[in-house]
Order: C-alpha cells, then sequence, then structure tokens
C-alpha cells in the first residue's frame, strides 16, 4: 500500500518550483525591458500631422536600434550606428516638452538650408518634390492648437541653416502639422528611433459595436517606406 505521505508535495520542491518561476518572470521583465529601452518600442498616431501616410489609430513599431545604442536615461548616443536622413519619418521627444513624443518626417539635416513657401520645401534652393505631402485649406484639426499662434502663416517658413546635430522635421499633412516651422529645429539626442512597421490599425473614435468594421486590415503589417 502507498504511503499517504509520499503523495505530499515535497515542501523543498515546492519552493524550488516557486523560486524557478519568480526567476523566469524577473528574467522574462527584464529581456522586455531591454528590448524597449534598446531595440523595439510601441507609439500610437494620435493626429492627422502625418496623413495620408499614417492614418489616426494606427499603431507603430518604432526601430530604436537602427541609429545606434543610447544610454536609457540620458538618450546620449553610446555607440552610432547610423544618422537620420531625409526622407525618414521619425519618432522624437518634442523640444518644449519631452514629455511627449512626436512624429515627423526628417525635411532637413545638418548643414541644409531650408525654407517652406506654400506648404512646398526648398532645400538647398532647390524645390523638393514630395508626392506624399497632403495640402488643404482646413485649419480646424491642427494638433497641439493650443500652442498654435495663428496670426503665422502655417504654409512658410524663412530660410535657415540646420544647425549642427539638428533637424529639420515636417508632417506629410502640411497644413495641420505642428513641427520645427513653430518650435524649432530637433537635436540627434531628443530622437527615440525611425517608424518600422503597423502592427494595428483602426477608427479609435468608432463605437465599440462597430470594432469590426473599423479595423484597417489592410494596414495591419504594413513597412513605413520613405
Amino acid at each position: 500500500m502507498q504511503n499517504k505521505n509520499s503523495l505530499k508535495p515535497d515542501k523543498k520542491t515546492f519552493v524550488s518550483v516557486v523560486v524557478e518561476n519568480i526567476k523566469a518572470i524577473v528574467i522574462a521583465l527584464i529581456i522586455a525591458l531591454v528590448i524597449r529601452a534598446f531595440v523595439v518600442q510601441a507609439f500610437k498616431i494620435p493626429s492627422g500631422s502625418m496623413l495620408e501616410t499614417l492614418q489616426i489609430g494606427d499603431f507603430l513599431f518604432v526601430n530604436k536600434f537602427i541609429y545606434g545604442v543610447r544610454n536609457p536615461f540620458s538618450n546620449k548616443t553610446i555607440i552610432p550606428i547610423s544618422k537620420p536622413k531625409r526622407g525618414d519619418i521619425v519618432v522624437f521627444e518634442f523640444p518644449k516638452d519631452r514629455t511627449k513624443d512626436f512624429i515627423k518626417r526628417v525635411a532637413g539635416v545638418e548643414g541644409d538650408r531650408v525654407k517652406v513657401i506654400n506648404n512646398h520645401l526648398f532645400l538647398n534652393g532647390k524645390l523638393i518634390k514630395e508626392n506624399y505631402i497632403k495640402n488643404d485649406n482646413d485649419f480646424s484639426y491642427l494638433e497641439n492648437s493650443s500652442s498654435f499662434d495663428a496670426s503665422q502663416s502655417s504654409t512658410n517658413f524663412q530660410e535657415q541653416v540646420v544647425p549642427k546635430d539638428c533637424y529639420f522635421m515636417l508632417g506629410d499633412n502640411r497644413e495641420k502639422s505642428y513641427d520645427s516651422r513653430f518650435w524649432g529645429f530637433v537635436h540627434k539626442d531628443l530622437i527615440v528611433g525611425k517608424a518600422l512597421i503597423i502592427y494595428w490599425s483602426w477608427d479609435s473614435y468608432a463605437p465599440i459595436s462597430k470594432i469590426l468594421n473599423t479595423i484597417r486590415w489592410k494596414r495591419i503589417g504594413t513597412l513605413i517606406n520613405d
């Protein structure tokens, strides 16, 4: 006959299993934090400043590794890999409030002479053909409108040279984008990473009852091309 005591779980075995599970959870959390700090970060598109390229309700993965390994506390580059180039769509910390992340297209790099006239970009004296920009005359959906000075023209920017280690950022939806024309250049240490892929997309303002109809299935898994 089997001893009843043999049916009871060994205390040491139970403790060992708990400890191993805790170790596994801790390791998983560390790996997740490392990935978020150095490799990939999720980002949601909250406004229409990058239409039609990016839609309100797009959820992206941002490649943080492509421009180099950074100190997660100071955001200083430890190991440089590459630099943002013209046309890259990047996420960066808003220079006026570093608690906010913005997403725009790099329009000018260090040393470039940049100018915007009637929403058209001039780079080093030449008009740049931008097939991705969206123009209209409706100013009702300007992001961060509380910070927007309506007395300024949102279409023009007097020619300036992009400073060392800085970038000039523009939204594709020129008339509805709060970008470098209003608050200046973005230093390299503020750049989070390059937009990589859309992993989810839907109309987040639609009622829950119609959620299936608002999912943009064709956008899910789309690589973000410059």
